[in-house]
């Protein structure tokens, strides 16, 4: 997929020479979250929305707040998924594009690459979602597609979904098909299960010989 055929030039860039007034009229008729700015032609970075609302008064001009200007952006020939990667850590709906030589070419809107997302094998396909978790040192996304497919299926997609107390949670999509195995091999390699399923024969089992002992302890 070319990400070059998604570039956009509708907004016009803003110049550090821009006044408050003239940035904040722009911003009412654009529902972008960062517009672009440059200086002298050459990319400078963005500004957010919100900054500019706090600034007053209208007359002043964007060179007098250049601390407020993020330096973010992408390059032209980028993976869609790295750029929407882009979107989540800039905290943006708006992404500057620049080429080879760092001038500024367009930018990106979040809502196009949320739609190739939609279209991806890992939303798109009929499939089970499992989420796993193992300490940030011990996991393999080798072994994960190892013991997905040792048990015939096929891992639609899989990603680091949470990072907490050392602990990898990792959200995978698969295909349908007997999940009890699958669960049973994630177990046998440490993995912990963080979400149900409605027929675990695993937890079953335990769930059962649990029974029994109490049953067994209470004669």
């Amino acid at each position: 997929m070319q990400t070059i055929n998604y570039i956009l030039n509708d907004v016009k860039p803003f110049d550090l020479q821009n006044s408050i007034g003239e940035m904040r009229r722009a911003f009412e008729d654009f529902p972008y979250s960062h517009i672009p700015v440059v200086d002298d032609g050459m990319y400078y970075g963005a500004i957010s929305h919100q900054e500019i609302d706090m600034l007053n008064p209208d007359s002043l001009k964007l060179n007098e707040f250049k601390h407020l200007v993020q330096p973010f952006y992408v390059i032209e020939k980028i993976n869609w998924f790295e750029v929407l990667q882009n979107f989540a850590t800039h905290n943006t709906n708006l992404m500057p594009i620049l080429n080879g030589e760092k001038k500024y070419i367009g930018y990106y809107e979040l809502d196009d690459f949320l739609n190739i997302f939609k279209c991806t094998p890992f939303l798109h396909e009929e499939g089970v979602i499992l989420v796993v978790a193992k300490n940030v040192n011990d996991y393999s996304f080798s072994e994960i597609s190892q013991l997905v497919e040792s048990n015939n299926a096929t891992l639609f997609g899989a990603f680091v979904s949470k990072i907490e107390n050392d602990m990898a949670h990792i959200t995978l999509k698969l295909s349908l098909h007997d999940i009890n195995n699958t669960l049973h091999s994630f177990r046998r390699y440490k993995y912990e299960i963080l979400n149900e399923f409605e027929k675990d024969k695993y937890l079953e089992e335990l769930n059962d010989r649990s029974n029994y002992l109490q049953k067994y302890l209470n004669i």
